[in-house]
């Protein structure tokens, strides 16, 4: 597992070993990642990665969120809270010396409560396989105030997702077992 592109691009990240199986820790794929970006890249859904205030939920690793610092995210904040992923993704955020544009969220991302910095318009949102807490991590999300208006939001499970409420589907890529579907934070008039 490495970076793909940008400043940090080729350098490799701390290997997974066994891993958290409790968890259901599975990092993004290299294949997948380079997939995802050349669509973030390519301006598909008009939020570039550069500059970018970036949620990573079920951070894991954090290979989705350092391979957008990579690529010019202005800063990204993990939420994680399972031991083996949390000390992989210091490991990681330490081999990028990272620290000063990463911050670490240890909770779980269904209780994320109130955002306390910058809003986030690019969000990835990456929970174990089939086990039904990615809308809930959104909702938290949302309600907690963590995503911008219009956030871009990324979600990677084994089956195509449905909007929930306050989101916008856009559209599913598939690799393999893995669904990709784009959505789109809706303005919520406030």
């Amino acid at each position: 597992m490495r970076i793909i592109g940008g400043r940090f691009g080729g350098l490799h990240l701390t290997a997974v070993g066994k891993g958290d199986q409790g968890a259901h820790l599975r990092p993004t794929t290299d294949r997948v990642r380079e997939s995802l970006f050349g669509v973030l890249d390519g301006g598909r859904f008009g939020q570039p990665v550069p500059g970018a205030h970036v949620l990573d939920l079920f951070a894991g690793t954090g290979a989705l969120g350092l391979e957008a610092l990579s690529r010019g995210a202005e800063e990204v904040t993990f939420v994680e809270n399972g031991r083996p992923a949390l000390k992989l993704l210091a490991a990681n955020i330490d081999k990028l010396r990272a620290n000063a544009a990463c911050r670490v969220l240890r909770r779980d991302a269904r209780r994320l409560g109130p955002c306390e910095g910058a809003q986030c318009d690019l969000v990835f949102l990456d929970p174990p396989y089939g086990a039904g807490v990615g809308a809930p991590a959104l909702t938290a999300a949302s309600q907690g105030g963590w995503l911008a208006e219009g956030a871009l939001v990324v979600w990677e499970e084994m089956v195509e997702q449905v909007a929930p409420d306050g989101f916008q589907f856009l559209e599913t890529k598939r690799y393999g077992d893995t669904w990709l579907t784009f959505l789109r934070a809706e303005d919520r008039g406030v």
